[in-house]
């Protein structure tokens, strides 16, 4: 049965260096003023709009080779061919299987800003970015956190599209988590609706 992690969005940290990394910008780099001061401005714009929600569930895993199975309740779910997550989940007992979405009114800003000021709109592309990453790396936290409390760890979080995992993936996680409720769906391209979303698996290592 689906689970939330609903945040406040004062709870989702900005962070401009991220913000930086996603326009291109190295973090050896100084940004000029007006790259800085456009940054300072999306922020401060997005963070009073964003609305974070995940949804998720814990799996059963299963690991032989280059396939991942899934089953929740003894019942089989799924399945996932792939070397990359194999072996990411190599080890793992269970697997935490989420999706976070920062809401669909930071897509909606954009659109406005890309017809009045590109620049801008390239800007709030990258805090929109930073800020769906931020509720992930949230989220991921309270997890390893829950985990540890029970002496067991996690693994890195590995998404669809990544290495040899196919997109296709998407489509299992929006059958077995009730994405509906965080107003997430997915188009037949495979891309997520709102577009700074993000799916993804974190293995789970028991003591």
């Amino acid at each position: 049965m689906s689970q939330f992690f609903c945040p406040d969005a004062a709870k989702v940290p900005a962070n401009k260096k991220e913000l930086f990394r996603y326009l291109g910008i190295r973090r050896v780099d100084t940004p000029d003023f007006q790259t800085d001061f456009m940054a300072d401005k999306a922020i401060k714009d997005l963070s009073r709009i964003i609305m974070p929600r995940v949804v998720y569930d814990f799996f059963d895993l299963a690991v032989k080779e280059d396939v991942c199975s899934f089953y929740r309740n003894s019942q089989f779910c799924f399945e996932v061919r792939s070397k990359d997550l194999s072996r990411n989940l190599r080890d793992c007992t269970q697997a935490v299987l989420f999706a976070a979405t920062i809401g669909p009114m930071v897509d909606t800003f954009i659109r406005r800003a890309q017809a009045a000021a590109p620049a801008e709109a390239s800007v709030l592309q990258a805090a929109g970015a930073m800020f769906a990453e931020s509720l992930v790396d949230l989220f991921n936290g309270e997890i390893s956190a829950e985990q540890n409390k029970k002496g067991g760890s996690t693994k890195p979080r590995f998404s669809p599209g990544f290495g040899d995992v196919n997109l296709e993936v998407q489509k299992d996680f929006f059958r077995f988590l009730d994405c509906r409720k965080i107003g997430l769906t997915l188009m037949n391209t495979l891309i997520m609706a709102p577009e700074k979303s993000v799916t993804a698996f974190i293995g789970i290592q028991k003591a």
